[in-house]
C-alpha cells in the first residue's frame, strides 16, 4: 500500500510538505504543490484519513457516529449533542451506524476526510482497527454510552447497575422468582455490564439465572421478538422478561401480545433505557432511565476541552429506576414514589433540567 513516504520520495520532498500539500495549507510553494499532486496521481495514493485529522486549523464541527438513530434513546442523545455543541459556537455532523461495526467505520473515515475537530463515537464493538488508530494518533475523541475497553480515551456513559438492583429487588418483593433478560450484543460493553449486573442481582436475592432464560438480542426490535418467543415456548415460562434495551422490550412486547398474552397478567416486562412511549403503553412499562440529555451535553463538553487544550475527564452519571405497572405493581399502593417520574413528562429533574 502507497504510503505518504512513497509520496514525498517521488515528488523530492519532505513528508511535511506533502502533508501540507494535502490539507491545502498555504505555505507551499506552487512548483512543490504541482510535483506533489502529480506523484499522488501516479502513485494512486489516498490519504490516511487518521492522519489528515491531525491539524491544528479548525472548522468548528464535530462528528458523532451513533448506534442506531431510530433508537429514542439515541435520537435523544443526538439531540442533547447538537443543542450543547451549538452553544459552544461548533456544528455537528451525524452518522448512524445502524448496529454495524462496518458502517460505523465508514462514518468514522468520512469524517475524519471531512476536517472535523473532535469525534464523538458509541462504539458498536470493541475492535474497530480504524478507531484504535484515530485514538492513538491523538485524534479529538469521546466515547459516549459506550467505549472500548484500553483505549486512552474520555467515556461519558452512564452506570445502570444501581439501577438493575433496584429493579430485581422491586421485582423479588411484588413476588416474581423466574426472571429472564434479553441481553445485547457480547461485543458491546453496555451488553456485557448489564447482563453482569442483572446476574449479580439476582444473586444478592437468592435468584439463580438459568441459560434458558438468557435471551441473545442486538438491540433491536426482531431480536426481542424472537427471544421472547423462545421463553414463551419453554415448559415453564419466566414470570418476568428483562430486555436490555427499549427497542427490544417493544419487540417483546409484541410477541407477549401475538400469543393473546396479558402483561402483567400471564407474564411480566421491564426494560433499560426508558422512553416517552413508556409512559402511553397498557399498561405502562417499568424502566430504568438513563440520564440522556445530560449524558450528551456532558460528552460534548468534554471533547470541547479536548479539542481547546484543555486536560477532559470521563465522567460517570448514575440511572435510576421508575416503577411503573408492567410488573404487576399496584398504582393505589405504590411501594416506592421516589422512583417514579412525573408521566407527563417522563423525566428526572434532577437530571435533565434543560430537556424539553
Amino acid at each position: 500500500m502507497t504510503s505518504i513516504k512513497d509520496v514525498a520520495a517521488e515528488a523530492g520532498v519532505s513528508v511535511a510538505t506533502v502533508s501540507r500539500v494535502l490539507n491545502e495549507h498555504p505555505s507551499v510553494s506552487e512548483d512543490a504543490r504541482t510535483r506533489v499532486l502529480a506523484a499522488v496521481a501516479s502513485l494512486g495514493y489516498r490519504p490516511n484519513a487518521v492522519a489528515r485529522s491531525l491539524r491544528t486549523d479548525q472548522t468548528h464541527t464535530l462528528g458523532l457516529v451513533i448506534s442506531d438513530v431510530l433508537n429514542p434513546y439515541f435520537t435523544e442523545l443526538a439531540r442533547s449533542v447538537e443543542e450543547e455543541a451549538r452553544a459552544l459556537g461548533y456544528s455537528v455532523i451525524i452518522g448512524n451506524a445502524d448496529e454495524r461495526p462496518e458502517l460505523q467505520d465508514h462514518h468514522v473515515r468520512t469524517l475524519l476526510d471531512r476536517r472535523i475537530d473532535g469525534l464523538l463515537v458509541s462504539p458498536t464493538d470493541g475492535g474497530s482497527p480504524l478507531m484504535l488508530d484515530a485514538a492513538r494518533a491523538g485524534t479529538p475523541m469521546v466515547f459516549v454510552d459506550r467505549w472500548i475497553p484500553g483505549v486512552d480515551v474520555p467515556v461519558v456513559r452512564s452506570d445502570g447497575r444501581g439501577a438493575i438492583r433496584d429493579l430485581v429487588a422491586h421485582l423479588h418483593r411484588l413476588g416474581h422468582r423466574r426472571l429472564a433478560i434479553i441481553t445485547g450484543p457480547a461485543a458491546t460493553t453496555t451488553g456485557q455490564e448489564r447482563v453482569e449486573a442483572f446476574r449479580e442481582a439476582l444473586e444478592e436475592c437468592g435468584l439463580d439465572l438459568p441459560d434458558e432464560y438468557i435471551g441473545q438480542g442486538d438491540f433491536q426490535a426482531d431480536s426481542g421478538r424472537r427471544a421472547t418467543e423462545r421463553f414463551l415456548d419453554l415448559a415453564e415460562p419466566p414470570q418476568v422478561v428483562f430486555a436490555t434495551d427499549n427497542l427490544m422490550a417493544l419487540g417483546a412486547l409484541d410477541a407477549v401480545r401475538a400469543r393473546g398474552l396479558r402483561v402483567p397478567d400471564d407474564i411480566a416486562l421491564a426494560a433499560f433505557d426508558d422512553i416517552r412511549w413508556f409512559v402511553h403503553t397498557d399498561p405502562p412499562i417499568t424502566a430504568i432511565a438513563q440520564p440522556t440529555g445530560e449524558l450528551g451535553r456532558a460528552a460534548v463538553r468534554a471533547l470541547v476541552d479536548r479539542i481547546e487544550g484543555r486536560a477532559p475527564r470521563s465522567v460517570t452519571l448514575p440511572a435510576r429506576l421508575v416503577v411503573r405497572r408492567s410488573c404487576g405493581e399496584n398504582p393505589a399502593t405504590n411501594e416506592n414514589p421516589a422512583t417514579n417520574e412525573n408521566p407527563a413528562t417522563n423525566e428526572n429533574p434532577a437530571t435533565n433540567r434543560s430537556q424539553t
